[in-house]
């Protein structure tokens, strides 16, 4: 298992530091977050982001994020399709296989599961029809938070499941499965080639109506049920990347460098890879 640090986790960080820190840290690959992206190219260009990928030796897991797709004015959706073409065609000139997007926010009361189906799946298949000519996967990370459209994995699988594009797959974040109450037999019945990320943190002890991103840890140090869902993944075969993402304002005033070299050491130890891993290299 392939492991990458996400960007939200030194959010205060610009991008270069992301990218530099990750390497430093050893980490496989790294996730870059848009709105650093954007900064980053306002003074330089897409060449100079391949020439600092080279020159540090790490890969590009995957961009993130388009924000809230679905029910939104015809405004915005124009602006989300426009930032998914941009962000693919970033994505393609890096070597980046993945930009992520999320559901929409509630805005406008309740939707039955049906309506949000509906809506989520002609989006995805919009977003698909962009990046597929650059060779770019979109991946789908529902919400667990109250007043997200599509709040559990059993609805975002099933989403991605009728989408049935190899383009089109979830990502799954432990909080999010967690705070959102998903269930194991959503996990148990996942194809594994369509699950394209697993975002890795971990959460204070706290009611869940008290959650939120603030309230997340390095993996290891809260509740979440990290052990479990790592058995689960692996008795399904999936292989592919696990990724550590937390939105902590501690973590943000501290040097990125030791960040990065702490959530890896967290996430090895509770994914039981690396140096951690059975007969694992020390």
């Amino acid at each position: 298992m392939k492991l990458s640090i996400n960007g939200a986790t030194t959010m205060t960080a610009d991008l270069e530091t992301d990218i530099r820190s990750a390497a430093a840290a050893g980490y496989d690959l790294v996730e870059l977050r848009s709105n650093k992206l954007y900064d980053y190219l306002e003074t330089r260009t897409v060449d100079d982001l391949k020439a600092l990928l080279a020159e540090t030796g790490i890969g590009v897991l995957s961009i993130n994020t388009l924000e809230h797709i679905t029910w939104r004015s015809d405004e915005d959706h124009a602006a989300i399709l426009a930032e998914c073409k941009k962000l693919c065609e970033i994505s393609q000139a890096i070597g980046c296989p993945y930009v992520l997007s999320v559901p929409g926010a509630l805005r406008q009361g309740p939707k039955t599961d049906e309506e949000t189906i509906v809506e989520s799946v002609r989006v995805l298949n919009e977003l698909a029809d962009i990046a597929e000519p650059y060779g770019i996967k979109i991946g789908f990370e529902f919400l667990g938070e109250a007043g997200n459209s599509v709040t559990t994995l059993d609805l975002g699988s099933k989403i991605v499941n009728l989408v049935n594009r190899d383009s089109v797959g979830n990502v799954i974040d432990t909080y999010h499965f967690y705070a959102g109450s998903s269930s194991f037999e959503a996990l148990e019945a996942l194809d594994p080639k369509k699950l394209f990320i697993f975002h890795i943190n971990d959460a204070e002890d706290l009611p869940k109506s008290e959650l939120n991103d603030s309230k997340r840890l390095y993996p290891g140090l809260g509740i979440l049920p990290i052990t479990e869902m790592k058995q689960r993944l692996d008795a399904i075969g999936y292989d592919g990347p696990a990724s550590v993402e937390i939105f902590r304002p501690e973590y943000w005033e501290q040097d990125p460098f030791e960040v990065a070299k702490a959530a890896k050491d967290a996430a090895e130890r509770a994914l039981n890879i690396g140096k951690y891993a059975a007969g694992g290299s020390w």
